[in-house]
């Protein structure tokens, strides 16, 4: 049985490896911040006084390793998506618009409420690299899911050959 060979269209291979740099730049951020053991160690102690300095230091490593396979997966989640969406499959690019649209509403309120003062106002401190990664991933996010639209044609050429093709 010959496997036919989907054709990508320039618009679909730049909205692809927008979602899989928007997922690189989020969990390089997230990594960072899970290698801030100082930040990490006063927030456990802060929310547990009475835990021992081995007890914590048990908790935080933990912590790490658990967020480091959260971050993998994740990042192999988008890639894998990414890469079926530009095989020509509607349900992941549907997946990737409800992901990104909702990565896009977090960022633009994220931004806003730094903008206006209320996070300052609310005690919630905003660090400048936070921003910038939010204010990137936000682009990154919104430009490929406006990308994907702009070829549908590809996604309907697909569901053709699905539907005209022989189940087995």
């Amino acid at each position: 049985m010959a496997r036919q060979v989907t054709v990508v269209p320039k618009l679909i291979d730049v909205a692809r490896w927008l979602w899989i740099a928007s997922a690189c730049v989020g969990m390089l951020r997230f990594v960072a911040q899970l290698f801030d053991r100082e930040m990490l160690v006063s927030e456990a102690r802060r929310q547990n006084p009475a835990m021992s300095q081995d007890q914590i230091d048990a908790g935080v490593n933990g912590g790490v390793l658990f967020g480091l396979v959260i971050a993998v997966a994740v990042l192999v989640a988008y890639t894998r998506l990414a890469n079926t969406m530009a095989r020509g499959r509607n349900w992941a690019r549907i997946v990737l618009t409800v992901l990104g649209g909702a990565s896009v509403a977090f960022g633009l309120f994220r931004l806003g409420a730094w903008g206006s003062g209320a996070a300052a106002s609310l005690g919630v401190e905003m660090q400048p690299v936070d921003l910038a990664v939010t204010a990137v991933t936000t682009v990154l996010d919104a430009s490929a899911i406006v990308l994907m639209y702009r070829v549908s044609a590809h996604f309907a050429k697909r569901v053709a050959v699905d539907t005209d093709s022989p189940r087995t």
